[in-house]
């Protein structure tokens, strides 16, 4: 039998510390639908630790939808539901969809087109309730910080695969969260580089 599990190693290293921080951000009960799932591995530690939450992962490519799968089915979590085919620049993707309570994208904006952020607010802004969070993590460049040498190879290494990656200015992002009615930006800091960010819902 094939084991169509996807292991991701920067998810065992990052999966604790992104908790710690949803511990603070996600309502005590609701569901909770997360963008580009990739391996599954997220999903289903998440759901794990929060069993009085409703977890929907998703992810545009078949293979992490079978992955996906492959690490939820038989895994006894009860809380978390089949994963979804959804590509967040197909403008009508929100209609798969139930209102949610919260939102979880994880390493998704800076290795997808610039045009996958605006779908992934569009559609946030329609799904999720008033005051819900939309929690994103991930690299970032801001004006007064300055990006650490092994973020300027990231990016570099990113840009090389794809001219339409690459780390984002968070005031860019903070700025299409407003327009789309979306809070500023709470911003915690990371591991290796990265940051929590999360926008909450006007």
């Amino acid at each position: 039998m094939i084991d169509e599990r996807l292991h991701y190693p920067a998810t065992a290293r990052n999966r604790d510390a992104i908790l710690d921080v949803l511990r603070g951000v996600l309502p005590p009960s609701g569901l909770v639908l997360e963008i580009a799932s990739g391996s599954g591995e997220h999903a289903l530690h998440f759901a794990r630790a929060f069993p009085h939450l409703t977890f929907q992962p998703s992810d545009p490519q078949p293979e992490a939808v079978r992955s996906i799968k492959a690490w939820t089915e038989d895994s006894g979590a009860a809380n978390i539901r089949p994963p979804l085919t959804l590509d967040v620049t197909a403008p009508d993707w929100p209609r798969m969809l139930d209102a949610a309570d919260a939102m979880l994208c994880i390493n998704m904006i800076h290795i997808a087109p610039w045009g996958a952020t605006e779908g992934l607010m569009r559609g946030a802004a329609q799904i999720l309730r008033p005051g819900a969070p939309l929690y994103l993590y991930g690299p970032y460049r801001r004006a007064e910080v300055v990006t650490a040498p092994s973020n300027e190879a990231f990016d570099t290494d990113l840009k090389a695969r794809n001219p339409q990656w690459g780390l984002r200015d968070l005031a860019d992002v903070a700025a299409l969260a407003r327009a789309a009615g979306f809070s500023g930006p709470q911003v915690t800091e990371m591991p290796a580089n990265n940051l929590s960010v999360v926008f909450r819902k006007v």
